[in-house]
């Protein structure tokens, strides 16, 4: 990796002597508002967390792959894939499992019931305006499963006025992709549509290391997606909008090496829909009423296979929530929940083809601020009909420093509940059996300070925190359930504890931006790293404008990782290069360039699968605002 990383140093050391004295939009952007900490509006440089937020124009750049690898190009996560973008993909927060972040669209939770979390894979960047990133537990305010942190992604919305945008782009690898929005709306009413696809040929996602599945072909892709926002005042200070989205993926995979002429098909169909009316009752109150659902399907196909095994999974969350803020005086802010949640899951390998349950919760939050103090208490009560009651809670101390500087101490407990396929399946607890015992909800314990500070061209952050999860759910031996082969059950610990560091600066004309993450994720039962994580990942990026050019340049790293539980096989680490270029033919057209793994970079994710060679876009981009 030290070879990969100085030719990438050297590569963008240039930047900086061609770099113009024009410079980029102030860094500072603590003033923006965010939602996601506390499930409130709060200004960024009051969150008492480790936040991350990116824009349209971030993502934009980033312009291939998904959400995921938005997230893991800027030293937000690890990622694990089986194959290419569409291919099934789990991300690593804070070294946390792939099914211990909280995933929302729009505010509704999209989940699977039948595997390890969010479908990140399904998760398109062409209808995303804004996405928001939180490390650190936050069950006291989400409930079940914000052990590791939370993601929400905010589909297109409206502007100030009509928009039209039409892209197009072409690569390697046999790929085309293009996408659209319109949007509009006054006053008293806005929309937001937008559509993107994608198809590619592809690569030979496995490689001979995967002697069930190895056949020397190339697995393909394609992708289609939607998302719509409309919304209207119903009168001064209420406000009606309803938001969906839908995304489906079709990705090629070899089943079985003993099946060469199966042509084995992959199924991935997402969809988001939410209704919520906001009103202001007052300066100092503030109601938020919300219905929504999500559904996650996932389904295989075979072509000319004489052994075919079809498999579906399909999970339904429904949620009614009823949220609130209010102000009662300069220092202090009460925020309410009532929330009601029902999971459904249609899966093969459970009894009847089905399963569900049904979750209430009410949580209170308390934030105090005089001066440069800060403090802020949040206290959550999960009912559920199959594990039954959670208490979960978090107490957060903020001071603002002088000159820019700011500190921050938290402590706070979580859970995940277990999966309803990890309860009701074949392989889960068998109750009629002497002795065996229901799943209980994997718990977390978390403890972090943070220190930040914050320049007119310049910023810094750094965390440090340590996360006890116990109870965790592992596939064990059998006997404690009706299959032979194995069964889940609470019996392993984990430790994450890391340091995370963050920062950027404007010299010049030229941006620097980058991350480092030192983390230990550690599976305290068997005194082992956790599979697939390692203990440094992060990135550098460079932005400048040269001779009309936007240009960007982002190095990514990953130390060595172990593909399995007994951290026998090792996953060398990596350095990728990626490289992005815009540059304005008129007011309307925009040429883009993308360039991913420049070097070429023969790195593995996921022990006996490919990961995507070079990659190249050349795209225009039509803008009418």
């Amino acid at each position: 990796m030290k070879t990969t990383l100085c030719r990438t140093v050297g590569l963008l050391a240039p930047l900086a002597i061609l770099a113009p004295l024009s410079s980029f939009a102030q860094i500072n952007r603590l003033d923006q508002v965010i939602v996601t900490a506390n499930r409130a509006p709060e200004r960024l440089g009051d969150v008492l967390a480790d936040v991350t937020v990116f824009d349209r124009a971030q993502i934009e750049r980033q312009f291939t792959g998904s959400i995921a690898d938005l997230l893991v190009a800027n030293g937000c996560a690890e990622l694990s894939q089986t194959g290419g973008p569409t291919a099934t993909t789990s991300l690593f927060l804070r070294g946390a499992d792939s099914r211990h972040t909280v995933v929302l669209v729009d505010g509704v939770r999209v989940d699977s019931q039948a595997s390890n979390g969010a479908s990140w894979q399904a998760m398109p960047l062409a209808q995303i305006e804004r996405v928001e990133v939180l490390k650190g537990p936050a069950s006291a305010v989400y409930g079940s499963d914000a052990v590791g942190g939370v993601v929400q992604i905010f589909t297109r919305k409206a502007g100030a006025k009509p928009i039209v945008e039409l892209g197009m782009a072409a690569g390697n690898l046999g790929s085309f992709k293009a996408d659209g929005l319109i949007s509009g709306g006054d006053a008293a009413f806005d929309y937001a549509l937008s559509a993107s696809g994608e198809h590619s040929k592809g690569f030979n996602a496995t490689t001979p290391a995967n002697i069930y599945s190895y056949i020397p072909d190339r697995d393909g892709w394609r992708t289609g997606n939607a998302s719509l926002r409309v919304g209207g005042q119903l009168a001064p200070g209420h406000r009606l909008e309803f938001v969906g989205l839908t995304s489906h993926a079709n990705t090629q995979y070899d089943a079985s090496a003993y099946t060469p002429q199966a042509d084995d098909h992959a199924i991935q169909d997402n969809r988001v829909a939410r209704l919520a009316w906001s009103a202001n009752w007052s300066p100092a109150l503030h109601t938020e009423l919300s219905v929504g659902q999500s559904s996650d399907r996932y389904a295989t196909e075979s072509f000319n296979n004489p052994y075919p095994y079809p498999y579906l999974a399909e999970t339904r969350l429904r949620n009614v929530a009823l949220l609130g803020n209010w102000r009662v005086d300069g220092a202090n802010q009460l925020n309410f929940q009532l929330e009601r949640r029902e999971d459904r899951l249609e899966n093969t390998d459970l009894p009847g083809g089905q399963d569900n349950r049904a979750n209430n919760a009410a949580a209170l939050g308390w934030l105090f601020k005089q001066g440069a103090f800060d403090l802020q208490a949040h206290g959550r009560h999960d009912s559920d009909s199959q594990y039954g009651g959670v208490n979960t809670g978090t107490l957060a101390t903020g001071y603002s420093l002088a000159d820019g500087w700011r500190a921050y101490a938290s402590v706070g407990n979580a859970f995940r509940a277990p999966t309803l396929y990890q309860r009701g399946s074949t392989y889960g607890p068998d109750l009629s059996k002497p002795g065996v015992a229901a799943l209980e909800p994997e718990r977390g314990h978390n403890k972090e300070i943070g220190l930040r500070w914050d320049g007119d061209t310049a910023g810094f952050a750094a965390t440090v925190y340590r996360n006890d999860v116990s109870d965790l759910i592992a596939f064990g031996a059998a006997g404690t359930c009706k299959s032979p082969y194995g069964c889940y059950v609470n019996v392993d610990r984990a430790r994450l504890e890391g340091l995370s560091l963050d920062g950027n600066a404007q010299l010049g004309g030229l941006n620097l931006s980058g991350s480092l993450n030192l983390q230990n994720p550690a599976n305290l039962a068997t005194d082992s790293r956790l599979a697939r994580r390692a203990r440094q990942y992060g990135h550098l990026r460079v932005d400048t404008v040269l001779a009309g050019w936007t240009l960007g340049a982002n190095a990514q790293f990953n130390g060595q990782r172990f593909d399995d539980a007994g951290n026998t096989r090792s996953l060398g680490g990596y350095t990728l290069l990626n490289i992005d270029a815009a540059y304005a033919l008129s007011a309307e057209w925009k040429l883009q360039l993308k360039l991913d793994n420049a070097f070429d970079k023969d790195h593995t994710l996921a022990y006996g699968y490919a990961t995507t060679p070079r990659l190249y876009y050349v795209g225009l981009r039509y803008a009418l605002k």
